[in-house]
């Protein structure tokens, strides 16, 4: 049997080391497009550099793009790259914009006249939704963003569906909501929150690291965070990654909701995660205006029925057990001194 090639775009990421592993593990040729100011070794894939190609790209650059595919002619693409944050996508929207909306259509592009039977799968996400018409979410429920990130994805996903129409490309969509995991970045909501957790535990009154402000993520023994009432559901990334893979080994291209169909409170991410270390969160979380986003996205919960019945996908990790994997990470770093 031929072995496949599949390009990561955005392989440093979270997503992109954890779907490396999985694509390694079925025996793929795995290239990763990332751009020249990334570094491997510091990355979450470090420990897979001798096991994987890099290319370099940029997607601003649609040359760079079509030359990567030229030279590799990969069976699959993988594009998990974006300005990743949708907090940070106010003060950055133009730039946000550009990468993580016309990037993806530069790889779409880029595709079309190069190889045009290369299977794509772009990254969407729950930030589409914005203020949802209904709870839970699924593949019918309209768009309304209300943020630049959610925006600019949801320009993305709608050119994949416009080039699988008007070009035959196959470009699966997954709409993933919140994903996380020990090697998601600290300045993610639930990263900061295991990582303040185990400061914290730790008697760190000043963390190392810095918060969006400046200041540190733990300062005087507490951590600053926005509105407590946010609901998300919240899963484990290295089950989100089999969902990407199984999109792209359907028949046809497709749209699919991933989630786990549950939905907690920001208040309940604290409680979970300072429980781990047996403190009590209300002692420690204050909450701070500066990060309260400008629009609230509303309560976003996946109906990921169609991916279950469809594709056989339904997440493994319990959010207890992620949480609980996340803090135990950050205390493991801080006591090692890589924090």
């Amino acid at each position: 049997m031929k072995q496949k090639t599949a390009i990561i775009i955005g392989i440093t990421g979270q997503d992109g080391s954890y779907l490396t592993e999985f694509l390694l593990s079925k025996n793929y040729k795995v290239v990763g497009m990332m751009r020249k100011t990334s570094a491997v070794p510091s990355s979450h894939i470090a420990h897979l550099a001798n096991k994987i190609h890099i290319a370099y790209g940029d997607l601003l650059d649609t040359f760079s793009i079509a030359e990567t595919i030229r030279s590799y002619g990969p069976d699959e693409i993988y594009n998990l790259a974006a300005q990743s944050y949708p907090g940070e996508s106010w003060r950055l929207a133009i730039e946000t914009a550009e990468i993580t909306g016309i990037g993806a259509h530069r790889i779409y592009e880029a595709v079309r006249y190069v190889k045009p039977d290369c299977r794509i799968y772009q990254a969407s996400s729950s930030e589409m939704f914005g203020t949802p018409t209904e709870v839970p979410q699924n593949e019918q429920t309209p768009f309304a963003p209300v943020n630049p990130y959610g925006a600019a994805k949801l320009y993305a996903h709608t050119m994949a569906q416009i080039y699988n129409t008007s070009y035959k490309l196959f470009i699966a969509c997954g709409i993933l909501f919140n994903h996380e995991s020990p090697r998601r970045g600290v300045h993610f909501l639930t990263q900061k929150v295991a990582y303040g957790a185990a400061c914290i535990k730790l008697g760190l009154l000043n963390s190392p690291n810095l918060n969006e402000q400046g200041e540190p993520i733990v300062k005087d023994g507490k951590i600053a965070l926005g509105n407590l009432d946010a609901k998300r559901d919240w899963g484990f990334a290295g089950d989100y990654v089999e969902a990407m893979w199984m999109m792209l080994q359907a028949e046809k291209p497709d749209t699919y909701v991933i989630g786990t169909g549950k939905v907690r409170t920001v208040r309940q991410l604290c409680e979970t995660a300072f429980g781990c270390v047996g403190l009590d969160w209300q002692k420690y979380v204050v909450v701070d205006p500066r990060f309260i986003r400008l629009t609230e996205t509303g309560t976003t919960v996946a109906d990921a029925s169609k991916a279950k019945t469809k594709l056989g996908w339904s997440p493994r990790t319990s959010f207890a057990d992620m949480v609980k994997m996340m803090v135990d990470y950050q205390i493991e770093l801080l006591k090692n001194g890589k924090r």
